[in-house]
């Protein structure tokens, strides 16, 4: 995608911006980044005169192994788009320059996210970001735009990322010592850090709208304003990768794994709204609880797909491990309104009516989500399907249906659903589940502390 001169949110700069910073000697490397299958931004640091003169029109290169890896980074089996057999060949990052933008905590360094293509030409279709377009693409061929907010949450610990590495993330002190849930004490204990990924992020291009303490001791969050979708999700990553290197600045370490320990654990909550091609929500109307006939079929997809797709909102071994009654995490298939003990909760009212699914933790790949999210609307909408009641009353302790309770689970419904084949492709499908398989393998094999500690003298 080619860059215009269109005036830009502050943070996100155009070409020519980027030209005279460079000249002027205040930028000298650019961030060329993608985004892998664990939602990391994955890349290059090139040169700024080489990133101009080079990489704008002829966009770089990375191994294909970037999508086909696991969290440690290990080659694996099973992916039909990169192997030893295949030679590891290389991939396409071509720089989405209406991503362009500066990034406050690093000096001279700007950041452009890249879509991912094959050698040969096209996208990868398995690339998260490029899963999303697709889903998009299908949106738009209904009229429907995509407004999304993410809600990310984290724990703050006063070690380092290298202390907490030498004791193996154990008896790491938290930044708060106690539910600092709302509490501007408490807040306050942390502010210089808050502010700091603040402030950073709103140079970065982000809008940040506040932040707040959790339940969790060390646990907060900071919000920013809703966008359309990729935008969100961009700038989701942005931020996920931002935060820590800022804490890392400050002497500090944070994580945004779904369940550090058995207190509450990190939540992802995806609010998610559609306009027409006039701007108009979608989604209201004049029907009981102010829904429109769009809604009611948007957000029964949203139930009838939810337990087949949890993959997409729960990626790991470690993300089922939210999945607790009485722990603000879902385990029930239900929708209601502003009931936070549902998996689908609608808020808002007018123009601000939306869907927020509070299946996803902090682990999230936000692209799968929220192409997930898409999907499942869609197939409310195309199949015309009926909306049950809402549910009223504490969900935990309903009949519904659950939430899947493992990775193993989660992985089998995905291989199983006709809806996601239908929707994302069979590669996309078969793709996720290797990823589902190898994540389940590697736990299966590792012996936990849990194990040792009941198991050493008393067994």
């Amino acid at each position: 995608m080619r860059d215009t001169d269109r005036p830009r949110d502050e943070g996100l700069i155009s070409v020519a911006r980027l030209r005279e910073l460079v000249a002027a000697g205040a930028v000298d490397t650019v961030l060329v980044a993608m985004t892998d299958m664990q939602g990391r931004l994955q890349g290059k640091r090139c040169a700024a005169r080489y990133f101009l003169n080079e990489v704008v029109d002829h966009a770089t290169e990375a191994c294909d192994y970037l999508l086909a890896v696991d969290v440690e980074m290990n080659t694996v089996d099973g992916y039909r788009t990169s192997s030893w057999d295949s030679g590891y060949g290389d991939l396409v990052l071509r720089p989405d320059l209406d991503t362009l933008r500066l990034l406050p905590w690093h000096e001279g360094t700007a950041l452009v996210l890249a879509d991912v293509e094959l050698v040969t030409g096209g996208p990868v279709t398995v690339s998260p970001r490029q899963v999303l377009r697709r889903q998009l693409d299908r949106l738009a061929e209904h009229g429907l735009t995509a407004f999304v907010g993410t809600e990310l949450e984290f724990l703050v610990f006063d070690d380092t990322y290298e202390q907490a590495w030498d004791r193996g993330y154990r008896d790491l002190r938290p930044a708060n010592q106690y539910n600092v849930d709302y509490s501007l004490l408490g807040t306050g204990r942390v502010e210089p850090l808050l502010r700091a990924i603040r402030t950073g992020m709103a140079g970065a291009g982000l809008y940040v709208e506040s932040a707040k303490g959790e339940c969790n001791p060390g646990q907060h969050e900071i919000a920013f304003r809703f966008a359309d979708a990729l935008t969100t999700c961009d700038n989701h990553g942005v931020y996920k990768t931002g935060a820590k290197e800022i804490a890392a600045k400050h002497g500090r370490s944070l994580t945004f794994m779904a369940k550090y320990n058995e207190r509450e654990g990190n939540s992802c909550h995806i609010h998610i709204s559609l306009r027409d091609t006039e701007g108009r929500p979608a989604l209201a109307g004049d029907r009981p609880g102010g829904f429109s006939p769009l809604m009611s079929k948007f957000l029964a997809g949203q139930l009838a797909c939810l337990r087949e797709l949890t993959y997409f909102f729960a990626p790991n071994v470690n993300s089922y491990k939210r999945f607790a009654p009485g722990s603000f995490a879902p385990t029930a298939v239900a929708w209601g309104v502003d009931n936070r003990t549902c998996a689908l909760r609608v808020v808002g009212h007018g123009p601000s009516l939306r869907v927020e699914n509070r299946v996803p933790g902090g682990d999230v790949n936000q692209y799968l989500a929220v192409a997930a999210l898409i999907a499942a609307g869609l197939h409310g909408i195309e199949n015309e399907l009926p909306l049950e009641p809402p549910f009223t009353g504490n969900a935990y302790n309903s009949q519904k249906p659950r939430v899947p309770t493992t990775l193993r689970e989660a992985a089998d419904l995905l291989a199983e659903s006709a809806v996601a084949r239908a929707a994302f492709g069979a590669d996309v499908v078969e793709h996720y589940g290797n990823a589902a398989r190898v994540e389940q393998a590697a736990f299966d094999a590792a012996v936990t502390d849990w194990e040792r500690v009941r198991g050493f003298e008393r067994l």
